[in-house]
């Protein structure tokens, strides 16, 4: 395994972090009263798509490429957290984003009483457990720290990635919505610290284990297939969407960003890019 050196954190960061229920800084869990003006059409010549940071930035700035030379104009706005993207799309800053699943969508809706809708599936990145000291999982010792995201769908998928590498046991009716108080066996003791997904990477070297997305692992040096100690399989559930407001749903433009989209050109890029480490899901 290779060898990361990575940013130094001071134990402060470690402190209170647990069961935070957000996934971005400083977000309070309110609902913003304001939204896009209903009832307007996208425009045909121009779409403005948020994603997030590393390999949705590079995968939409081929689409982006390819849309150009059909007289289609994609303006990208890049967000390096989960929280905003959302935000800038109910509020009509954005047409469309690419980065989340349907767990953390639905649940993101219903806390903010959000109008967003999903209109295709765009890529799957397995989640990785990695470590800057261990090889594989089996290493890990009695009472050994665990970092996992903090919000609830990431930190589900989370729990049950560590139950997959056999590390624990979770109440079988917790399902996507799994906690740490969810867990049933622990047989390592191990401990579990919720931390901001994007600032995982950082502060791997003060934990003997992490799961991280695989988009922030990638924006930190990482080859999930080659240096996480344990992977999601290949053909898990949790695959990323293409999302807009639930008005645009049927715009025709909409439609023609699937199509580039889910293109062979795009799958090509993927495959060749990625290795692996990213999956198409058309």
């Amino acid at each position: 395994m290779k060898k990361f050196l990575l940013s130094t954190v001071t134990a402060l960061s470690l402190i209170g972090l647990a069961a935070c229920g957000t996934s971005g800084e400083g977000d309070t869990g309110e609902t913003d009263a304001g939204g896009a003006e209903e009832g307007t059409a996208l425009s045909e010549e121009k779409l403005v798509v948020g994603v997030t940071a590393g390999p949705h930035e590079q995968i939409l700035e081929k689409v982006q490429e390819l849309a150009a030379e059909q007289g289609l104009e994609i303006e990208l706005s890049v967000f390096t957290e989960y929280v905003m993207p959302n935000v800038a799309l109910d509020e009509g800053n954005l047409d469309l984003n690419v980065f989340q699943h349907k767990p953390y969508l639905e649940d993101f809706k219903e806390d903010r009483n959000l109008d967003l809708t999903d209109v295709a599936t765009a890529v799957n990145f397995p989640m990785g457990i990695y470590s800057t000291e261990l090889a594989d999982v089996s290493e890990l010792q009695e009472g050994d720290t665990l970092g996992l995201p903090n919000d609830p769908t990431n930190g589900a998928r989370s729990l049950m990635l560590f139950e997959a590498a056999g590390l624990i046991k979770l109440d079988p009716e917790a399902g996507s919505s799994a906690m740490v108080s969810d867990i049933i066996e622990n047989p390592k003791n191990l401990e579990f610290i919720e931390l901001e997904a994007s600032q995982i990477p950082r502060q791997l070297d003060e934990l003997a284990a992490a799961a991280i997305n695989t988009n922030f692992a990638i924006e930190h040096g990482y080859v999930p297939t080659e240096d996480s100690i344990f992977i999601e399989a290949s053909d898990s559930p949790w695959v990323n969407l293409i999302v807009t407001r639930t008005e645009n749903k049927d715009d025709p433009v909409v439609q023609k960003f699937i199509e580039i989209y889910q293109s062979d050109e795009v799958k090509q890029f993927i495959e060749e890019e990625f290795a692996g480490s990213v999956v198409a899901s058309w």
